[in-house]
């Protein structure tokens, strides 16, 4: 995915019909955090609805916070 720092990487998996997104970031030590995992049922394009971008966004931030507390 682009636009996020640390990187944000995205699974993408078919099952039958359906498409199944896992977003995680492998950059935060030694340490994988799922950000957000959801069932992709866009009407048109391939675009990850911005509501969905929101919840990783905030997610992220979580995660390098925890991850700053666990350094100190």
């Amino acid at each position: 995915m682009k636009g996020f720092r640390p990187k944000v990487m995205e699974i993408a998996i078919r099952h039958d019909t359906d498409t199944y997104r896992a977003i995680y970031t492998v950059q935060l030590g030694e340490r994988v955090y799922v950000l957000h995992a959801f069932q992709k049922k866009a009407k048109k394009g391939i675009a990850t609805p911005k509501a969905e971008i929101a919840v990783i966004r905030e997610r992220l931030k979580a995660a390098l916070k925890e991850h700053r507390e666990r350094q100190n």
